[in-house]
């Protein structure tokens, strides 16, 4: 099986660098789905409120026989629940859900600036983690005006922010922030809805290392230092997607990679995102 490595996040809280998404994974497929990665040497799923499939995978963990500390479960507040009171209150419908007692990772899903909540909501995070609700706790797609913000503003820096970011979103300005205050980078979308796997510079890579252009964008992640989790519900894609730890890209070709970036997004801005 796979050893995915660990890192440490900024509470001293390990999660596996390599996970398994949910997003648009069917509330009805998601518990097989979630079992198949576990078989496959996932042991960190991410799913969300909004995906509407906590059940499925608080199911899975149920089913797997895995003991809990082995397997880290985030999941996200939805955009509903901005405020202090619903942000914990939401959490807890969560918890039912996943039946979990904790989550290992809880997220401020979007920031929606124009509501000017996420302080707020942000404190709400930092009692569930004082309470044990969550072992961790962090933000996505939060901007550096954001995430200035909530260091002015409350006492705790996320562990984690998740943006969308593949090779034409590289998000270099906002990795050297993360970097800055010690928050981990995770990736969402990571390779941009497929739309990056025909690209030459992949393709060649592909062809130079022996591997699928899906395998060389994922461990273009894994050496940039982010926390990717690539969707699919196809078994023999989810053993393809973790086994990328037995190859080395060349400092070149990691730069070459980087060198697609045109900013492009497949999914909304996160200043005017819910407007």
């Amino acid at each position: 099986m796979t050893q995915v490595p660990n890192i440490r996040l900024n509470n001293g809280v390990e999660i596996p660098q390599f996970g398994f998404g949910v997003f648009q994974v069917p509330p009805d497929q998601t518990a097989q789905a979630v079992l198949q990665a576990f078989e496959a040497g996932y042991r960190h799923i991410d799913t969300a409120q909004m995906y509407r499939n906590e059940e499925g995978v608080g199911q899975a963990v149920a089913e797997s026989g895995l003991p809990r500390d082995e397997v880290f479960i985030t999941t996200k507040l939805n955009n509903t629940g901005h405020g202090y009171e619903s942000a914990i209150s939401a959490l807890d419908e969560s918890l039912k859900k996943l039946q979990l007692d904790y989550v290992d990772l809880y997220l401020i899903h979007w920031p929606l600036p124009h509501l000017n909540r996420y302080v707020e909501t942000w404190k709400g995070f930092e009692k569930l983690l004082a309470d044990g609700k969550a072992r961790s706790i962090g933000v996505s797609n939060f901007q550096p005006a954001h995430l200035d913000r909530l260091a002015a503003e409350t006492d705790t820096v996320p562990s984690v922010n998740q943006i969308e970011l593949h090779p034409r979103l590289t998000q270099v300005e906002l990795r050297k922030y993360h970097e800055a205050h010690g928050i981990a980078t995770e990736a969402w979308s990571p390779i941009a809805k497929g739309e990056v796997l025909d690209d030459p510079i992949i393709t060649g890579l592909a062809e130079k290392y022996g591997r699928t252009p899906a395998q060389v964008v994922l461990r273009w992640h894994v050496q940039i230092g982010n926390i990717v989790f690539p969707k699919t519900v196809n078994p023999d894609r989810m053993r393809e997607n973790i086994n990328v730890f037995d190859f080395e890209l060349a400092a070149d070709d990691v730069a070459s990679i980087e060198s697609m970036n045109t900013n492009y997004r497949t999914g909304p801005d996160p200043d005017t995102f819910g407007r």
